[in-house]
């Protein structure tokens, strides 16, 4: 309510249209009345108003990460419908502390600790996160001295939620000097030390990661110069451009890969195969993670493969699988089976129509969207 007021007042000064969007998550019946008061709200200041609600969880995982990544991708949804670009979000200097220690608890690095990105791109829409200096008292003062009317959440002091942990652990925390203050001060320190690691992997990217079409060659040895850190975040950012994943896999994961390719052999981790040749490591897709993906030819396939051709209702891309038996040129493309297996193919019904990356284009081509260089560590 805070941010809708703030925002309401800088758009009559600022001569700029403000939009709000509230998330029914549909698990407390108070939820309706809270967004009638923001529909009041805006109404009051012909603030045009939607109400959306979230109503296909299908009751696995953890709630609060299945209703953060529910929220962001129905406001994404609704930004796109009403032609918005920006949205921005009311988190706060006390967000920044119980995020912090509740990544504390999970071990995370420094990246996990680091502060949350003030704009960062999601969903095709920029998003920002103006209020991250202020407090919570500081945002009630706020709409006191306003006039304006709030509702408190009942589920921030439930402790069923691991925040509401994090918020009495703070109060605990505070005689020692550990307070939002510090630890919001703490992980903005964490998020310089990130984003100067992240610049160093990427420049180190250049020497040692070779993009060959849809596989990365990792030529890094089992010891070398770099930092294990650096090695550690390489490793990640190949893992997650391969597999397309939005989130890297976790570190235990492929340090795992390392102990277990001691010598020339092949592992998978992450929906990727990996094979140890000497000093290189090839990342490519592991068949079986994309086994049964099927798309349309119009579509993004596996989240990184464009194909263009005489495009038909009746086509499906699947992977090459065994359609490999078909393609009698694959070797002469310079690429293992086993890459070239988990790679796109257009399919009509159970025939193998064309293989474009397996010698077989029959006038299609294939392409990778984005490549790993320009993509992997953009931030």
């Amino acid at each position: 309510m805070a941010l809708l007021h703030l925002y309401a007042q800088l758009a009559k000064s600022e001569g700029f249209q403000v939009e709000a969007v509230t998330i029914n998550h549909g698990l407390r019946p108070a939820a309706v009345e809270e967004a009638a008061l923001v529909a009041s709200f805006c109404a009051t200041h012909e603030i045009p108003h939607e109400t959306l609600a979230w109503d296909d969880w299908d009751k696995s995982g953890n709630l609060m990460a299945a209703a953060r990544t529910a929220r962001y991708r129905l406001i994404a949804g609704w930004a796109a419908k009403r032609g918005i670009d920006g949205v921005v979000l009311a988190h706060t200097r006390d967000d920044l502390a119980e995020n912090f220690l509740m990544r504390l608890a999970r071990k995370s690095g420094t990246d996990g600790l680091a502060t949350m990105d003030i704009r960062f791109e999601r969903h095709g829409v920029q998003w920002a996160r103006p209020l991250t200096r202020q407090s919570r008292a500081d945002l009630r003062d706020y709409l006191q001295r306003h006039d304006v009317a709030w509702a408190e959440d009942p589920t921030n002091d439930d402790d069923a939620f691991e925040r509401t942990h994090a918020r009495q652990a703070l109060k605990e925390l505070a005689p020692l000097g550990i307070t939002t203050d510090v630890l919001a001060s703490v992980s903005g320190s964490m998020r310089r030390a990130s984003d100067a690691l992240r610049q160093y992997t990427r420049i180190e990217s250049r020497r040692y990661i070779v993009q060959d079409q849809a596989d990365l060659v990792l030529r890094l040895g089992l010891t070398g110069p770099l930092p294990a850190e650096i090695k550690r975040r390489l490793w990640a950012a190949a893992i997650q451009w391969v597999n397309g994943a939005d989130h890297p896999p976790r570190q235990a994961a492929f340090l795992d890969v390392i102990q277990r390719l001691t010598s020339d052999g092949t592992t998978t981790v992450g929906g990727c195969q990996i094979t140890r040749k000497g000093d290189d490591w090839r990342v490519t897709r592991e068949l079986r993670a994309v086994q049964e993906t099927v798309g349309l030819t119009h579509d993004i396939w596996d989240r990184r493969w464009r194909l263009d051709g005489p495009h038909a209702p009746d086509l499906q891309v699947r992977p090459l699988g065994e359609g490999i038996t078909e393609c009698p040129d694959w070797r002469d493309t310079g690429f293992p089976r086993t890459s070239l297996i988990a790679t796109p193919a257009i399919w009509h019904d159970a025939t193998l129509v064309a293989a474009p990356t397996a010698g077989l284009a029959n006038g299609w081509t294939a392409q990778i969207v984005a490549d790993f260089h320009s993509s992997a560590f953009a931030h």
